[in-house]
């Protein structure tokens, strides 16, 4: 099975995760939640698949094009 890494598209902080390791996505399903400038925006899987691994924490502090889990599909 390949693996995607999902990346967030803007800076913020983490939120909410919540989808766990071994679960499964659908396309669309939400990964993460990141506030930025007092606002939550939800990071999107852009393929169905299993959660093999989330590399981010309630709290992180993530950078625009971090990778922040990764989907077997």
């Amino acid at each position: 099975m390949p693996e995607i890494k999902i990346v967030t598209e803007i800076a913020g902080r983490i939120c909410s995760t919540p989808v766990q390791v071994g679960g499964t996505v659908a396309d669309g399903d939400e990964i993460v939640v990141v506030e930025a400038m007092k606002m939550e925006i939800p990071v999107l899987s852009p393929v169905s698949g299993e959660i093999t691994s989330i590399l981010v924490k309630i709290d992180d502090v993530v950078a625009e094009g971090q990778a922040i889990a990764i989907v077997a599909n």
